[in-house]
């Protein structure tokens, strides 16, 4: 008979709590700034939005990989603007969290609330 772990117990390849896999901490950062472009979010407004939050330098490459991963899992969805004389009849591309997203991004930061709940003193800067 194959004994089954505990709820509160992680394996290697066993499925997180209400099935959401991890966040990575930049894709954490890039939902979080998706989020707060309210639908309107696009590639320069996110990398613009990661670097004066976070003070990080953040490549446009890096961006827009994490950015088609997180569509690719449906975490984000895009969608095709009109095109602008400015960017040369090009097109912009604005990016949205979707509900599955939200939740991922819910779950992490309850996790990371509970983590470091209690460690205010040790986290404090010196």
């Amino acid at each position: 008979m194959l004994a089954l772990a505990p709820p509160h117990a992680y394996n290697v390849g066993m499925k997180r709590p209400r099935d959401l896999p991890a966040l990575g901490e930049f894709e954490l950062l890039v939902l979080l700034a998706v989020l707060r472009g309210d639908g309107d979010a696009y590639g320069a407004t996110i990398l613009q939005d990661l670097q004066q939050r976070t003070g990080r330098a953040v490549s446009r490459g890096a961006l827009y990989v994490t950015l088609e991963r997180l569509e690719a899992k449906g975490y984000v969805s895009s969608r095709t603007g009109d095109p602008t004389p400015a960017r040369g009849g090009r097109p912009r591309r604005y990016y949205t969290v979707r509900s599955t997203g939200l939740a991922l991004l819910r779950q992490s930061l309850d996790a990371l609330r509970q983590m470091s709940e209690g460690l205010a003193l040790k986290l404090k800067h010196p």
